[in-house]
């Protein structure tokens, strides 16, 4: 496979800790919001009828569905979850060398 200036790129700066951290969780918060519009989407449901399911906004469901978006509450999904016959399984998975880290950071302190 030839590779892009754009892989390039993303490989280069995937190196930096920071950058790959916050990359993880644009990520994160893309997956929740094509989740969300996927199931919304296999309901039958506008944007407008989810919202008044969920007593709020048409606006609210839009930020929801938004990949840019980082502000999910974990209440506010288990009732998009409940309106939308799903459940939230949220689940924590440790970082490759998270224990290490971990470590460092309570020496640090």
């Amino acid at each position: 496979m030839i590779k892009t200036n754009f892989d390039r790129y993303l490989e280069e700066h995937l190196e930096d800790p920071e950058f790959a951290a916050r990359f993880d969780a644009a990520g994160e918060a893309w997956d929740v919001s094509l989740q969300i519009a996927a199931l919304r989407n296999k309901a039958g449901l506008s944007q407008k009828q989810l919202a008044k399911l969920l007593k709020t906004s048409q606006q609210q469901v839009s930020r929801l569905e938004s990949p840019g978006y980082e502000g999910h509450s974990l209440s506010m999904l288990r009732r998009v979850a409940k309106a939308l016959n799903a459940r939230v399984h949220l689940t924590f998975e440790p970082a490759v060398d998270a224990a290490r880290k971990i470590r460092k950071r309570a020496k640090a302190a």
